[in-house]
């Protein structure tokens, strides 16, 4: 493991990187994935492994009562800081192992623990935000998939599902890069919450396009029995790295 993190540790620095980010065109949301599936392309197998894997152990952690949930906040960045390596070692010519799923417990640490806090905290006060503005029992049905009938008028519904969306798009935002700037780049957790948010918000066309592709992309993943999303979820692990190089290191 000490060998692998050497290897794909941000000892050298990209010399384009631009902590602040910069504003590319609308049409790089469309790039981000198609330079996100060659990297997949390199090692499908692994990909679909790493991804197996990685589910496996989310889905364990999920079924324990109430610290669950909790830990797979706290977890998410430190997992996905581990497959930013992975990417960055693809891109450069290596390759993707399984202990990259793991790096992040092994590098900058602490900073991602605090991004997985920061995502704990906040998603919690968007669910007493929104509870207290719905009221739980709406909140809960919402939450289970519900559809609206007796105890759940459609414009309940409607309110609890903008409140989600419009409170989880700017925690999604600040978390999105902050993974990838934190172990490829050495930023303090504070610091790369910041850069990601604004670097999102600075590139909402591009990542608007994004976002639709994907979800033309997942809707035809679901059509043979959802085994499509063994190739769509890599591709969108990758499209993290490929957009954040593009974003914040281009020449």
């Amino acid at each position: 493991m000490t060998d692998l993190i050497s290897k794909v540790a941000p000892g050298s620095r990209d010399a384009h990187f631009r902590a602040g980010g910069r504003v590319v065109a609308g049409s790089r949301g469309w790039d981000w994935i198609v330079e996100a599936y060659a990297l997949f392309r390199r090692q499908p197998g692994m990909w679909i492994l790493v991804v197996v894997l990685a589910g496996i152990l989310f889905v364990a952690i999920s079924i324990i009562p109430v610290l669950g949930s909790l830990a797979s906040a706290l977890l998410f960045p430190l997992f996905g800081a581990g497959l930013m390596l992975g990417c960055k070692s693809l891109n450069e010519g290596g390759t993707l192992e399984i202990a990259h799923l793991f790096a992040g417990f092994k590098q900058r640490t602490g900073d991602l623990v605090m991004v997985g806090v920061f995502n704990l905290i906040c998603g919690a006060a968007i669910t007493f935000a929104v509870v207290a503005v719905i009221g739980g029992g709406v909140f809960m049905a919402v939450m289970r998939g519900g559809m609206p009938g007796a105890g759940m008028p459609i414009a309940s519904m409607l309110l609890a599902l903008l409140l989600v969306a419009g409170l989880l798009i700017p925690l999604s935002m600040a978390i999105w890069f902050a993974p990838a700037l934190i172990v490829l780049h050495e930023l303090a957790a504070g610091a790369a919450l910041k850069a990601s948010f604004y670097a999102c918000l600075r590139n909402w066309i591009p990542l608007s396009v994004y976002g639709v592709v994907l979800l033309v992309l997942s809707l035809v993943a679901a059509i043979p029995a959802g085994l499509g999303f063994l190739v769509l979820i890599p591709v969108l692990i990758a499209s993290v790295y490929t957009s954040y190089r593009d974003i914040f290191c281009a020449s």
